[in-house]
């Protein structure tokens, strides 16, 4: 791999992990290198990126654009770690420890919803609809999403979809009492639920359905109800970069979206061939499965009804204020932020390079 290429194998996450301490931070490289830079200079932009998990199939874009060059294209010089989740890729990038990231676009709403937070932005949405659902046994009696009144719902630890639970509930006249909640590890979200400990687990429609089927538990015995299905105006996964970087070094940041924008474009024109470039990135997993949920990604939350009409990337304000009324369901804002005050579209390429022929 070229020098100035991004490395997110597993070794090496693990031996950032290692250097730092129980806690990963990013070493903020590209303020340095901005502060060096004449305009002419062609020396690639360090930059430092955090994904919020582990390398799998939804890294696919990310993977293909270090892998098949379009960093390097772009002049850039990216560096990727993992975090623990969306909060922590939040706190990466409004510390600095990181120039950008990706995270929950809902998380990071309710993080700006906190007058002291760093005015951190979405730049580019991954993930056009939230994954969000709730995936339950029919052998459990649960069939329709309102057969889950009287029954048991698992929710794990940082576990987002349960946040917009309520919204969920309340427009498809669900009781939220009649609804056990039962708090559990992310590490036995699915096993709980294949044993029959559970009768449904709130989660990512890709993450645990996918990995019920592979633990044994037959197609035909599961309901996945997502939430984009049953009302939710929600958007997912984004990129989201930090203030300083962004005023600083601004061309960087437009490159490293243009490079996403082509890796996610490529993940889509060959699923087969990306999860091949994914497949160098993890170790102890299935081809198979990660193929499924890739699959799983690209028609459910990726290439959506509205990327096809607008392209890769953007948000549209009338569904943004629908989403933040069911963010309102679980959060009390503290001021109601605007479109603007959470998604910067100035980075962004022109919609024709956004878009899927």
């Amino acid at each position: 791999m070229p020098r100035n290429a991004t490395n997110i194998s597993r070794r090496h996450v693990l031996l950032s992990l290692s250097a730092l301490g129980s806690v990963a931070f990013c070493a903020s490289s590209g303020q340095a290198a901005a502060d060096d830079k004449t305009p002419d200079d062609k020396t690639p932009t360090n930059m430092q990126f955090a994904l919020d998990r582990a390398v799998d199939a939804i890294a696919a874009p990310f993977v293909l654009a270090d892998a098949r060059g379009l960093y390097r294209a772009e002049n850039l010089n990216v560096t990727t770690t993992v975090a623990a989740g969306s909060k922590e890729t939040i706190a990466r990038v409004a510390s600095g420890a990181c120039d950008m990231a990706l995270a929950d676009l809902n998380a990071l709403i309710r993080y700006r919803g906190d007058s002291d937070a760093a005015t951190v932005k979405a730049v580019f949405v991954l993930l056009n609809v939230a994954p969000y659902a709730i995936v339950a046994r029919k052998s459990r009696g649960v069939i329709s999403l309102g057969s889950l009144e009287g029954k048991v719902l698992g929710v794990a630890d940082r576990d987002l979809a349960i946040r917009l639970w309520p919204a969920l509930a309340k427009r498809n006249n669900i009781k939220l009492a009649a609804v056990k909640l039962e708090k559990i590890s992310a590490a036995v979200r699915e096993p709980m639920l294949s044993a029959g400990q559970v009768d449904a687990v709130t989660g990512f429609s890709y993450l645990s359905a996918v990995n019920l089927r592979d633990r044994g538990v037959p197609a035909d015995d599961l309901a996945v109800f997502r939430f984009a299905e049953f009302g939710s105006a929600a958007y997912g996964l984004a990129l989201i970069v930090n203030p300083k970087f962004a005023a600083a070094r601004p061309e960087a940041v437009k490159a490293f979206i243009r490079a996403v924008t082509a890796g996610t474009q490529l993940a889509i024109q060959d699923p087969a061939k990306a999860i091949t470039d994914v497949m160098t990135q993890m170790e102890n997993s299935s081809r198979e499965l990660e193929l499924t949920r890739l699959h799983i990604a690209i028609t459910d939350n990726i290439l959506t009804h509205d990327v096809r009409r607008d392209g890769l990337g953007g948000i549209d304000a009338a569904r943004f204020e629908a989403s933040l009324n069911e963010i309102a369901e679980d959060f009390t804002f503290k001021k109601r932020p605007s479109a603007a005050d959470i998604f910067d579209d100035s980075f962004l390429p022109g919609s024709v390079g956004r878009k899927m022929n």
